[in-house]
């Protein structure tokens, strides 16, 4: 009874083919897909060099600062 079983499955996709339609879940499907394929691109530009350069440019000094936060009083 704790196990979901292929007819479970299907009666869920029955219901949410119902509920939002196939061309509905077909534009989701697409914008999806878009996104992971630019998702990808954008990490096949991204360069090792690139990482190196802004990790050379900050720098840790190495000092913990110790402060008090106090809140903003309204004017």
């Amino acid at each position: 009874m704790g196990t979901w079983s292929i007819w479970h499955w299907l009666v869920v996709l029955v219901i949410v083919l119902v509920v939002f339609g196939t061309k509905k879940l077909r534009n989701i499907g697409e914008d999806l897909g878009g996104a992971v394929r630019g998702f990808k691109a954008g990490v096949k530009e991204s360069s090792p060099d690139k990482a190196a350069e802004s990790a050379t440019t900050q720098q840790v000094s190495g000092r913990t600062i110790d402060a008090e936060v106090k809140d903003k009083q309204k004017a």
